[in-house]
């Protein structure tokens, strides 16, 4: 069975770090990506269509790897409170329906988090790391990231220093995410977000993945949320075919988070048709894939409640988050 990044970072590459350059050979030595090919995949994947039994399958599954975030400088505790009654029991009239995976906050909120899902299933997710610019000193980061872990946070989603990636600079950023790795210790699981709609091309969005992967990631992340450009279908399934091969290469499993601007249930259902096509059978599962969203979630409900009793319900029989 294949290994957790921080399970097992001793991942067979170790010799591609020693150094700048040839860090710098690797990424570059990488496949260029067929921009046209990329996109056309994944566009033609988006057209399955999954009917019934299959597709109440798809959004009990889709519910269930829901991240279920709020991000906002008026989140209070009683927010974080209620959303994460929300994750834990998300349609409060059918108990059938699964919990989501997680509550993402900041990490003065982990407390409130962890007390609304306690005895749970649900993980508590912390960003960090001067989240969403990342602009700080990798002290201050650090810092971030242990007050999240000291308060009990089950899993980190930290952002990369997209200017010093852009600038070329991917020993500094191997660096800062192997930093925050070993702050995470063994409690908690690593989110890297790379802020693919910053990075530009498709080849700089590949090298980003097998930068954060080699670096000890246990999950990589397209978006913050807090862009203009988050999850498309064509950048997920270029970080998908990057967690298959670094799979095929080493043997460790990463995970794979699209996040930002995926609102609907045949959005949801669009991107796991990308996981079971591209990466397999062995992502469809909450451990390896999720979803960042907070509106998201409302629509599953209401498309799940359609499907089990023939009408659709509306956004007034699902709670305001």
């Amino acid at each position: 069975m294949p290994t957790t990044a921080s399970a097992a970072p001793a991942h067979g590459l170790a010799d591609v770090t020693a150094s700048d350059s040839t860090l710098r050979r690797f990424l570059h030595g990488l496949p260029g990506v067929d921009a046209v090919g990329l996109e056309a995949r994944a566009a033609s994947l988006g057209t399955r269509s999954i009917k019934t039994t299959a597709k109440a399958y798809a959004l009990d599954l889709a519910i269930s790897m829901v991240d279920l975030t709020t991000l906002e400088g008026a989140d209070t505790p009683g927010k974080v409170r209620a959303l994460g009654a929300k994750a834990v029991r998300p349609d409060p009239t059918d108990r059938t329906t699964p919990s989501t995976a997680a509550v993402c906050v900041y990490p003065d909120m982990v407390p409130a988090a962890r007390e609304a899902v306690a005895g749970s299933g649900v993980k508590v997710a912390s960003v960090a790391t001067a989240f969403p610019a990342g602009r700080a000193s990798l002290a201050v980061k650090l810092a971030d990231v242990r007050e999240a872990v000291t308060a009990g946070a089950d899993e980190v989603d930290m952002v990369i220093d997209r200017g010093a990636f852009l600038a070329g600079n991917y020993m500094k950023v191997y660096d800062e995410i192997a930093a925050v790795r070993e702050a995470c210790g063994t409690s908690a699981r690593l989110k890297v977000i790379f802020e693919t709609g910053e990075l530009s091309t498709y080849d700089n969005i590949r090298r980003a993945s097998w930068l954060g992967m080699l670096a000890g990631a246990d999950f990589i992340k397209t978006s913050t949320g807090k862009v203009a450009v988050n999850a498309t279908p064509a950048n997920t399934l270029l970080m998908l075919e990057a967690v298959r091969d670094f799979r095929a290469q080493t043997g460790v499993q990463v995970g794979v988070k699209p996040a930002g601007g995926i609102r609907t249930a045949k959005d949801a259902i669009k991107f796991l048709v990308l996981v079971n096509e591209t990466a397999g059978e062995d992502w469809l599962d909450n451990h390896w894939f999720r979803f960042g969203a907070s509106s998201l979630l409302n629509d599953l409900l209401m498309q799940r409640q359609k499907l089990a009793t023939g009408r659709y319900s509306g956004p007034d029989y699902v709670t305001v988050d």
